[in-house]
């Protein structure tokens, strides 16, 4: 018999401290969607089994799961439990949002492009703060390295969550991490467009 349970669909935030989880709590009711507020902490303090359960029992989505590793160079919790739910059956990734840290010696991961700290899109990387690097079109952070191995339809680079020099101050409504999460839905409608067009040649 098949498995009848119907895929969640998910956003990954690679940021998870107390400011992050205010800022994707808020945003994540902005799209109508749900934040699950029990993956935040510095670093995560729930496995990634123990997250599967809490969304499976989300009602609405998308749902924004955040992942931190509080720093750690090398494979931490977050990553671990970021690893454990992109690959879980039941969920479908609809694309992560990717933080920039001054975690030094990662390897970063490839980002499709950064939302900068003026909300613009730019084909570049960038800083904690939201500024333009250049360079390559990568990441740096803490727990952005895990991403490279895995399947994901599209990862964008922003700076701090909630911060980056005030621009994402959550009194300002947090433009920067709200366009970044608009962006992956947006792809994610047109990816379907695509879908349902060759479906019907």
């Amino acid at each position: 018999m098949k498995n009848s349970i119907k895929k969640r669909r998910v956003i990954l935030v690679t940021d998870g401290d107390i400011v992050a989880k205010k800022v994707i709590e808020i945003t994540a009711k902005k799209i109508g969607g749900r934040c699950i507020s029990h993956s935040a902490g510095n670093p995560t303090p729930y496995s990634g089994k123990e997250l599967i359960e809490l969304i499976m029992q989300t009602p609405y989505d998308p749902v924004l799961v955040m992942f931190d590793d509080n720093g750690l160079r090398f494979k931490g919790e977050g990553e671990k439990a970021l690893e454990f739910i992109a690959k879980h059956p039941d969920i479908e990734v609809l694309g992560a949002i990717a933080v920039a840290s001054n975690t030094k010696f990662v390897d970063g991961t490839t980002i499709e492009f950064s939302v900068d700290r003026n909300g613009k899109i730019v084909e570049s990387g960038v800083n904690k703060d939201g500024e333009i690097v250049g360079g390559p079109l990568r990441i740096y952070g803490d727990t952005v390295d895990i991403l490279n191995r895995i399947d994901i339809p599209i990862i964008i680079g922003i700076g701090d969550i909630g911060k980056m020099k005030g621009k994402d101050h959550i009194k300002n409504g947090s433009p920067i991490t709200l366009k970044a999460i608009k962006t992956i839905l947006e792809w994610d409608g047109n990816h379907e467009k695509k879908h349902e067009a060759k479906k019907s040649r």
